[in-house]
């Protein structure tokens, strides 16, 4: 039998992944408009934004535009030690390195389902995939206050069978 997973189960898995992700500070979900850019936020931020479900005959796959993205210091708020090897007026490159990377690591990690599973990976265990090639574009002062990060669409996919033996309704014809 088939264990479905459920819209809630996957953005469980991807917040899941954000909070386990050790250079991710802050995950949210929702409308890229919800979220909150004060400066009360914790950067890096990693942003779940589901977008739409597709479906095949036995399999759904979950559709989310992600983000990652973290504050630029400009180098009027930098250090003695940060103004001496500076080259640049910001650490905008470093920013997006280190963000890219971990878009990188993201993508890895849906993958390679091991890195999913409780413990052993079992033949059995119900697990989230993608596949494919990801464009991960980079954005810049997108925002209101000084963020650069990056983006991509991301496609999880499970399985489901479709089945029809426990749907809510009256146990009656449908067809006129």
């Amino acid at each position: 039998m088939i264990a479905n997973k459920s819209f809630n189960n996957v953005i469980d898995t991807l917040k899941q992944l954000g909070i386990e992700h050790d250079q991710i500070t802050t995950t949210t979900t929702g409308d890229i408009y919800d979220i909150d850019l004060s400066k009360n936020t914790l950067f890096p931020l990693f942003h779940i934004n589901p977008v739409n479900v597709s479906t095949s005959p036995s399999e759904l796959t979950y559709n989310f535009q992600l983000f990652v993205m973290d504050l630029v210091s400009q180098k009027d708020n930098w250090t003695a030690a940060n103004l001496l090897s500076a080259t640049n007026l910001s650490n905008e490159q470093e920013v997006l390195s280190q963000t890219l990377q971990i878009c990188v690591d993201i993508i890895g990690m849906m993958r390679h389902s091991k890195w999913q599973a409780a413990g052993a990976l079992d033949i059995d265990d119900i697990v989230y995939f993608t596949e494919g090639e990801f464009t991960i574009e980079p954005f810049t002062e997108r925002f209101d206050n000084l963020l650069t990060g990056w983006a991509f669409s991301i496609g999880i996919v499970v399985q489901n069978d479709f089945q029809t033996c426990v749907i809510p309704v009256q146990n009656n014809p449908i067809g006129k």
